[in-house]
């Protein structure tokens, strides 16, 4: 498997650059509605099969007949892998802390084996692009992302996605990201709120800050001009 090293005490491990998702019990994972049965809804969570989410794995009361009053083809939703059997069926829950649909925003899907760059250690990449988009993150076991917030943070969000897409194997990602973000923060009432110069990185779009300081050697050049005038003059 190529990929990157991962050492974290006694374990040493791989994280794969590139592969589909491979479902394990307990992974969180973002699905999508596909189908809708009288008991139970299919959900396409990236996986070689569909996941059906039976009415008793939800929070809700859902009487027989009555499940596309609650989810409709297209919902998305925040669901966890409890089990698998030897055929490949797949059983998911939605009853557990974090777990529900989700309203509005978008999804972003992204290589599986790229989540944990996304995550970061202890959660310090997600932290980060939180901090500096105002953007709800949700990111799925399966490499599925769910962004809400303003359109403008949405769009921040799947750039940063692409970032770290197209540079997970590299070393560094934390402050590319964080360049990128400070780079493109919305302009404010006093003007464009850019990073210091050290943080300048190829990724984010150069801009110009103009000085709002009074330059001084100006200021006495043209009042030495201003005396002289004046001594000039009857």
């Amino acid at each position: 498997m190529l990929g990157l090293l991962s050492e974290r005490g006694p374990v040493v491990s791989v994280v794969p650059l590139s592969g589909r998702y491979i479902p394990k019990p307990h992974d969180v994972v973002l699905g999508t509605v596909t189908d809708v049965q009288g008991t139970f809804w299919l959900l396409d969570i990236g996986a070689p099969r569909w996941a059906p989410l039976h009415m008793t794995g939800t929070p809700w009361k859902v009487e027989v007949g009555e499940t596309d009053r609650f989810l409709r083809v297209g919902d998305a939703v925040i669901v966890q892998v409890e089990s698998l059997d030897a055929t490949g069926r797949i059983g998911v829950t939605m009853n557990g802390e974090g777990l529900g649909k989700l309203d509005g925003g978008t999804i972003v899907r992204i290589s599986p084996a790229r989540v944990p760059r996304v995550v970061g250690r202890n959660g310090s990449m997600l932290a980060t692009i939180r901090r500096h988009t105002d953007a709800e993150v949700v990111v799925g076991q399966n490499g599925r992302v769910w962004v809400g917030g303003s359109p403008e943070a949405i769009l921040r969000v799947r750039e940063v996605l692409r970032i770290i897409e197209e540079n997970a194997q590299r070393s560094g990602l934390t402050e590319r990201v964080e360049s990128y973000l400070l780079a493109t923060t919305p302009t404010g009432l006093h003007g464009p709120e850019l990073p210091p110069a050290e943080h300048a990185h190829r990724d984010a779009p150069p801009r110009r800050l103009e000085s709002a300081e009074p330059d001084e050697e100006a200021i006495e050049a043209e009042d030495d001009s201003s005396d002289r005038e004046g001594a000039d003059s009857p």
